[in-house]
């Protein structure tokens, strides 16, 4: 039995190393791109529209009401 929770105490750690490889991954590849400033700006612009894409689209879909 030692070993199988073992196991599992490895599935977090392995979990957190895809996801951080994954972001450092998509930052290598965009990082180029903000040596233009207009170009940095843009993908900052889009970045901030997606998230408030997101939360919005998320609050209605719960019914999360901020008053």
């Amino acid at each position: 039995m030692d070993g199988f929770w073992e196991n599992v105490l490895r599935y977090p750690r392995y979990m957190v190393s895809l996801i951080l490889g994954i972001f450092i991954f998509l930052w290598e590849q965009i990082k180029p791109l903000f040596k233009n400033p207009v170009t940095g700006i843009a993908i900052f612009g889009v970045l901030i529209g997606i998230f408030s894409f997101l939360y919005f689209t998320l609050e209605a879909m719960l019914g999360i009401s901020s008053t």
